[in-house]
């Protein structure tokens, strides 16, 4: 039996006032990030005032949401940021691109580290911690919005967005990839490895997951297309996070240096 979707994406109706729960999730997320990056700061010796822990976030907070709603509306539905500019300061209403939101927040580490003269790549292995873990979360805020779902499918646990049509939950699937790479990356943070590591495992196992699980996800319409009838827009991208990772770890760990 199929299940159907008929979870209310609001969580309180406060008069006119309204607490989604995607909303909730965000805020969730950097209150997470907060004291886990407090937390791992300390255990890494890294030195990180409050002051500078708060501004980091701020930065961060800054870069998702400009980055991620830019790049979602530039990539995937440009035609609705022409017909109503305003729309891009819906964010209640879903609709954020994952690599937007990374390239908005390496924007804001990036002035943050030329700022406060930090390592880049010291802060970025402690940061991608908290944010995969906050990306799964948000990923359970976007099956909730019954938003992002996947391709039509007989499998048993199938669910019926509104459209009368079994689909996969992608986006069930795809929390549960952030929290497999939370616990790699969990694992990983007190080994003996070069800065940056974790920030490049965590976008080549993000790229490498998010690539196999476009398959049973409905493509975006717009330029959310599939490139030669076998790749999403979505792989076009996870498919360049891969290959740049790769190489930079490669060239760290496996590739022999010359003297």
């Amino acid at each position: 039996m199929v299940y159907v979707h008929t979870l209310d994406p609001v969580l309180l109706h406060l008069g006119p006032l309204e607490i989604r729960y995607y909303g909730l999730v965000y805020v969730i997320g950097f209150v997470l990030a907060y004291f886990l990056l407090r937390y791992l700061s300390k255990r890494k010796d890294i030195a990180l005032s409050e002051d500078e822990l708060e501004t980091l976030l701020l930065y961060a907070a800054i870069g998702v949401l400009a980055g991620s709603r830019v790049f979602y509306f530039l990539f995937y539905n440009f035609s609705i940021i022409l017909e109503n500019p305003l729309q891009l300061f819906k964010i209640w209403e879903g609709g954020m691109s994952f690599h937007g939101g990374l390239i908005g927040v390496l924007i804001g580490g990036f002035f943050f580290c030329k700022q406060y003269k930090k390592n880049f790549y010291e802060l970025a292995d402690i940061t991608v911690i908290p944010a995969v873990l906050g990306l799964g979360i948000g990923r359970i805020a976007n099956f909730i919005n019954g938003e992002l779902y996947g391709r039509a499918t007989t499998v048993p646990w199938a669910v019926d967005f509104g459209d009368g049509i079994p689909r996969h939950p992608s986006q069930l699937y795809e929390a549960a990839k952030n929290f497999v790479i939370f616990a790699v990356l969990w694992i990983l943070k007190d080994k003996n490895l070069r800065k940056g590591t974790l920030f490049w495992t965590f976008i080549m196992l993000y790229g490498t997951f998010r690539f196999f699980i476009e398959f049973v996800r409905q493509p975006d319409s717009q330029l959310g297309f599939v490139l030669f009838e076998f790749f999403s827009m979505g792989q076009v991208l996870t498919s360049i996070m891969v290959l740049i990772a790769g190489c930079v770890l490669a060239s760290w760990y496996i590739w022999p240096k010359k003297p």
